[in-house]
């Protein structure tokens, strides 16, 4: 799979190898940047902080600490802004993103803890209506209604926790 990764204001073409081994998160990955060959460990050491072991054919390695931050990563102290082009998310907007038919599902953008839920199923809601806040990376998030409509469902409780791309609300 090949993503753009834009870092500081710099596009790199990053092509992600096979899973490893152990599965996402779990073993050494070979990958490249901008065309140069690279071994990627990666650990998740709790949620929104990894450990990254980068390795160059012929260089030692080197460790990173990662912390997610909103549209950051905190690397040895200092934050780097970055945005990732993902096609297969561009290709998934394309489709179901343009219509308002049909049900829409308001989708937890990474893991969390729900503190608040301010709708109800049955509940009428307008486009941009909160309806849902999780709490990630101690920062609280109010995540929004896709469109008018009506509750059809409620994912979550408060006090779950979530994963990314779970379903917490369905707005139809």
């Amino acid at each position: 799979m090949t993503v753009w990764l834009e870092v500081g204001g710099k596009k790199q073409r990053v092509d992600l190898g096979g899973t490893p081994s152990g599965g996402a998160g779990s073993g050494p990955m070979q990958c490249s940047v901008d065309g140069r060959a690279v071994m990627v460990d990666v650990r998740l050491l709790e949620p929104g902080v990894m450990s990254l072991l980068v390795t160059y054919p012929h260089a030692p390695g080197r460790q990173y600490r990662c912390v997610l931050d909103g549209d950051g990563v905190v690397i040895g102290g200092r934050r780097y802004g970055f945005e990732v082009d993902d096609p297969r998310s561009l290709q998934g907007r394309r489709g179901g993103g343009a219509g308002t038919d049909g049900p829409r599902p308001v989708k937890a953008p990474m893991p969390g803890r729900v503190v608040r839920l301010l709708v109800e199923a049955g509940d009428e809601v307008e486009e941009g209506q909160g309806v849902v806040v999780i709490e990630a990376m101690k920062m609280q998030n109010e995540l929004k209604s896709p469109k008018a409509g009506r509750v059809v469902r409620v994912g979550a409780g408060v006090g779950n926790t979530v994963g990314a791309g779970d379903v917490l609300v369905v707005v139809e």
